[in-house]
């Protein structure tokens, strides 16, 4: 930072324009998504790690999703939940910036989850009879570590490129979270070069995965219709289906925010969109993959019969 400027300088979070009434009703509100994205989450997690059934490729990155989906939320809403019931905007400058590492780590790592997931989905379908070979532990593993390395070495380079700028006072932020081009509308030095690596940045996790992605389900549809099986047809439109449905609304609203060239009359939009983010896509994943999964469905029932037996 230069000047005069210190980590004890607070930043306004502009947010939404709202009553206090309002505000308390939002606090309402969005702890009960809140709560219900750690509840939910947590039970794909909990019922992962207590059945064997599900110790397999898919499931152990969903576990990985479910970790995202929690971490991602708790980066940002409990300090937007504070300020909604306190009736203030502020963050300190110091909670911004872990605030920008910690979201930009997690939604990175998910969209390569997400085209680890869609691999695992082409190798499972289109080469079934080698699928555990393809797909061992060791792999799985690298795959994994490799999607949060990736993630947070593009999150820490976002934010060094943002610590070396100069800021204007009053820091104040169009959006309800330190989102990093919200951030750098406040900024008074040239952001030409923080900009360029967003939109490298979001070419490598957004535009690339979802390519491969496309590429893999053009390839498994393909496989889906040589299959004889009218119930084996099913259960693979069924498992890709639910896959889909994730990818579809987490890569949409990434390409909206971060890749469409900003006219200057989009901020109201991107903080919806980012609230969609915090809020409903966590709880995405596990109302697709629970509801629309029979052996999650499965496990839940035997978890709950164990239960009842003790």
């Amino acid at each position: 930072m230069k000047g005069n400027q210190s980590w004890s300088t607070e930043v306004i979070l502009v947010g939404f324009q709202l009553s206090e009434e309002m505000e308390l009703f939002l606090f309402f509100i969005f702890s009960l998504l809140y709560i219900s994205n750690l509840l939910a989450n947590g039970t794909i997690l909990g019922l992962i790690w207590l059945d064997p059934r599900l110790h397999t490729p898919m499931y152990f990155f969903l576990a990985h999703l479910a970790v995202i989906d929690i971490s991602y939320a708790s980066s940002n809403l409990p300090k937007l939940l504070e300020n909604l019931v306190k009736h203030k905007k502020t963050i300190s400058l110091a909670s911004c910036a872990m605030q920008m590492l910690l979201y930009l780590t997690f939604a990175s790592t998910e969209c390569l989850i997400l085209v680890v997931m869609s691999y695992d989905r082409y190798v499972a379908i289109c080469h079934p009879l080698h699928y555990t070979v393809i797909m061992n532990w060791r792999v799985c593993t690298v795959l994994a570590i490799t999607s949060w390395l990736c993630g947070f070495s593009l999150a820490l380079s976002n934010l060094i490129l943002y610590l070396r700028l100069p800021f204007c006072r009053p820091l104040e932020v169009n959006n309800f979270l330190c989102e990093i081009l919200a951030v750098l509308k406040v900024a008074c030095g040239n952001t030409e070069i923080n900009k360029i690596f967003v939109f490298a940045s979001g070419t490598f996790v957004i535009v690339g995965p979802f390519s491969l992605m496309l590429f893999s389900y053009m390839r498994i549809l393909w496989a889906i219709l040589k299959i004889q099986s009218g119930e084996g047809r099913q259960k693979a439109f069924s498992t890709c289906s639910s896959h889909l449905c994730v990818v579809g609304f987490y890569f949409g609203i990434g390409m909206m925010v971060y890749m469409v060239p900003d006219n200057g009359h989009r901020d109201e939009q991107k903080k919806i969109l980012s609230l969609f983010y915090s809020l409903f896509n966590p709880l995405l994943n596990p109302l697709i993959y629970s509801l629309r999964n029979a052996q999650m469905k499965s496990a839940f029932n035997r978890a709950l019969q164990k239960q009842r037996k003790v």
